[in-house]
């Protein structure tokens, strides 16, 4: 667990003349995030993008676009190098590029008015009528169109305007020729199906019959197409050609516009300058050493605030950071060294804007993760919610630790750890992108994990062979959904408590760390008194103070005898424990909760309180979730398996034992008998294997899908239960998210969301 990296406010001082220099310097470095001035400072305005700025915008678009229409990421090549006349290189590339892609803008446009004719003749192909006979005529209306023919005929029939009429049809395709009545009107057919529900086609304007205007279409849609191929190929030849030019070209423009640009964040007068931003705080020096070789004397460099880690994450009172100067050890606030810089600045003519130490730019930290090496990876699980705040613990590190011990023990089984784990470092090894890498990196540690308590559980696919192999049949964890280990289930509901508990009590003390600025009584009354509350429910639950209420698997789980799983000796806290240290915990955790939320709401805060106060019973049976999934994996492992295998059930001291017919069909092991000296008392399943060579084929595909179904659900289920846990109940405790991404100047590419 750790803080995010360390941040110090900087300010650079100096005259407009060297502006230039310390941007081209200070963009070189790409250490600092910049901080926008936002125009509060008397006599001091933004400044103006330096020459050139409009022109490097101009073509960095004009490249980008150039990018987009050749499909042109980043990492399909390495920038290449600049020479001299590479803009009219760049004209040239523009102007092949855009005369391609203007040629395929109308291409498909004539290919889509091509699709669209070929659509419309197709009803008149059903028809069987050359299309030159159904258009042309003066004494006779004409319309071909689908509808209902009963009803349609019926309709014309009916009218008055219609004195005798024809159908044709074809399918679907209905075509009426109707002679108009004395008087009627110009189109007595369109009045006639008023109120049908009929759909009227355009007859093409031509003479060929359908079928050979069809093969016109089809011809000229074949010669289309190819000629868009061609303009692909040739685009696909530029791309080849320019790609690393056009990525160095469009890297050169990027850092043109963003040395150009910087300005519009700087405060400026008519002589100087005063930049402000944020940096790693171990990199002062470095920044200082720099500007000096750049510019020497010529600017002030400042370490303003190193900042304190605190709710709003920019503090309220400055920390006062000495560099060798007469830095008073005094504390001024914010609001007073801004004032007292002004007048100074005034004074002197704006050219001291930042001397003495003052912030001219108020905002907050940015954020950079301080992870590396295994936890870096879980960084994306993270940023799923937020970035942490700069004032927030980063639980990235606990992520690491609990989510793939989660994930595995609730999976538990070797040949599904191997799949995740193989699938996890192809992903972290065949691809370039952050985002896929980091899910190959998580994948490869649930799935180690999964192996790893795969063997601990003595399984492999569901089977339990490799419990006979590693351990001589008697591994030291079983999932309990076999009657013999019964127990074993019970103890599930035990341990998922008991993590939840863990979990939730270190939540708190995150939590408890996180509120330390604001004083120790307000960080207990937020955290300690919500432990304190749950931790003394749960001793008095664990206690046999009224125990008759309670289950007895609480008291046996990991007690003694056959009936406990793990035997510990632990049969429950004594009565004296529930009652004398159970009972006070939730009487002060209690009090002190509800007297923090009456701190926020006022009395409703008593009411909210109350009513809140059963979270601390809810939340760690939320954890409950573990062992259910537990049993509900094994449960579909195990019904997978006996389809194919099927089950004969053996009768043993401790219970019944289930067993696979691997080797012998489950009805001769019945007809034998004995197993091991144990009777075999039933057959659960015969098995698709043992049922005749179509009966096995069958059984091969359900058990290679039914497995690929519980590989797949187990992503769903124990991922989606285990990141739910930690969002939900870990984060809820002591994390809110919202910090800002350290972005800073000089960064080309971002590689982060």
């Amino acid at each position: 667990m750790l803080r995010p990296e360390r941040m110090s406010k900087v300010s650079v001082t100096g005259s407009r003349r060297v502006m230039p220099t310390v941007i081209e310097a200070v963009h070189e470095l790409s250490l600092v995030h910049l901080s926008d001035y936002d125009g509060s400072w008397d006599g001091f305005d933004n400044g103006d993008p330096m020459t050139g700025a409009d022109d490097a915008s101009e073509k960095l678009v004009t490249v980008r676009a150039l990018e987009s229409t050749l499909e042109l990421s980043a990492d399909e090549a390495d920038p290449g190098t600049l020479e001299e006349g590479w803009e009219a290189r760049l004209e040239e590339i523009r102007t092949r590029i855009n005369d391609l892609d203007d040629r395929r803008v109308e291409i498909n446009d004539e290919l889509r008015q091509v699709d669209e004719k070929i659509d419309r003749v197709a009803p008149f192909a059903e028809l069987g009528i050359d299309l030159d006979l159904l258009s042309g005529y003066e004494t006779v209306d004409v319309l071909v169109g689908e509808g209902p023919l009963e009803e349609v005929e019926a309709a014309v029939d009916a009218s008055d305007d219609v004195r005798a009429f024809e159908t044709f049809t074809g399918g679907d395709v209905v075509a009426i020729v109707a002679a108009p009545a004395e008087g009627a009107d110009e189109e007595p057919i369109d009045d006639a199906l008023v109120g049908v529900e009929f759909t009227r086609y355009e007859v093409p304007d031509t003479e060929q019959s359908p079928e050979d205007y069809v093969a016109d279409l089809e011809s000229r849609k074949r010669d289309l197409e190819s000629q868009l191929e061609e303009i692909d190929a040739e685009l696909a030849e530029i791309k080849q050609e320019e790609a690393a030019f056009l990525l160095r070209v469009e890297e050169e423009l990027t850092i043109e516009v963003q040395q150009a640009e910087a300005p519009l964040q700087f405060a400026t007068t008519d002589h100087a300058f005063v930049a402000e931003g944020w940096l790693p705080s171990e990199e002062y020096d470095r920044l200082v050493a720099t500007l000096n070789d750049a510019v020497g004397d010529s600017v002030e460099t400042e370490e303003l605030v190193r900042a304190d880690y605190n709710d709003e994450g920019y503090p309220t009172r400055t920390e006062d950071v000495d560099h060798g100067g007469s830095g008073g050890a005094e504390e001024t606030t914010e609001e007073e060294k801004r004032e007292a810089a002004t007048q100074e600045a005034i004074a002197d003519g704006g050219t001291t804007a930042a001397s003495g130490d003052v912030v001219t730019m108020v905002d907050e930290p940015p954020v950079i993760q301080d992870n590396t090496g295994p936890a870096k990876p879980f960084e994306f699980l993270l940023r799923l919610i937020d970035r942490p705040k700069y004032s927030e613990l980063d639980p990235t590190i606990v992520l690491l630790l609990t989510f793939p011990a989660f994930y595995g023990f609730m999976l538990g089984d070797l040949g599904y750890g191997m799949i995740y784990t193989t699938a996890g470092f192809l992903m972290y090894s065949r691809f370039d992108e952050d985002i896929i890498r980091s899910l190959g990196a998580i994948g490869m540690w649930a799935g180690g994990f999964t192996m790893l308590f795969g063997v601990l559980y003595g399984e492999f696919f569901g089977m339990h062979f490799l419990g006979d192999i590693v351990f001589g049949g008697s591994p030291p964890l079983h999932k309990g959904l076999q009657p013999v280990y019964a127990n074993y289930g019970t103890t599930w509901l035990m341990v998922s408590v008991l993590i939840g508990l863990a979990h939730l009590t270190l939540g708190y003390a995150f939590g408890f760390f996180n509120d330390l600025d604001h004083g120790v009584g307000d960080a207990f009354l937020e955290n300690g008194s919500w432990a304190l509350l749950m931790i003394g429910v749960w001793v008095w639950i664990f206690s046999r103070h009224g125990e008759s209420v309670k289950p007895e698997f609480l008291f046996t789980s990991f007690g003694n005898g056959s009936e406990a799983a793990f035997e510990l000796g632990f049969t429950g806290f004594a009565t004296e424990i529930g009652m004398y240290v159970g009972l006070p915990l939730i009487a002060i955790g209690f009090v002190t909760m509800v007297y923090g939320e009456v701190k926020h709401y006022g009395v409703l805060g008593i009411i909210i309180g109350g009513l809140e106060s059963f979270n601390v019973l809810g939340d760690v049976l939320s954890y409950l979730r573990i062992a259910a999934v537990i049993l509900a994996k094994a449960g579909m492992a195990f019904v997978v398996n006996m389809l194919f295998f099927g089950v004969y059930v053996v009768e043993t001291d401790h219970g019944a034992e289930w067993h696979f017919g691997t080797s012998h069909a489950p009805q001769h092991m019945l007809e034998q008998g004995t197993y091991h000296g144990h009777e075999v008392s039933e057959v659960m399943f015969g098995g698709l294997l043992h049922g005749g060579l179509v009966m096995a084929i069958l059984g091969v595909v359900i058990l290679v899908v039914g497995h690929i179904v519980v590989l797949l659900l187990g992503i769903t289920s124990a991922g989606l239960q285990g990141i739910r846990l930690e969002y939900v109940e870990f984060f809820n405790r002591f994390y809110e998210g919202g910090g800002r991404k350290f972005e800073p100047f000089g960064g080309i590419r971002s590689d982060d969301d």
